[in-house]
């Protein structure tokens, strides 16, 4: 019975803590998944580039 009392009383905090946050606006949410995405597809492309170099740089070095 302890265990269930623990719990609830868990929930009830969490429950309170979540009251607290600010979440963001439909828009801002949109936003930032945007900005996210970019970021994305920079890292994505700075990694392809750097790998065609170095490989390219290997079979220079290897034959």
């Amino acid at each position: 019975m302890a265990e269930k009392k623990g719990v609830i009383q868990f929930l009830k905090e969490v429950r309170a803590e979540l009251n607290k946050v600010a979440w963001p606006t439909k828009e801002e949410l949109f936003s930032y998944t945007g900005v996210v995405g970019l970021a994305v597809v920079i890292v994505c492309m700075l990694i392809w580039v750097c790998d065609t170099a170095f490989a390219k740089l290997f079979r220079l070095i290897l034959g």
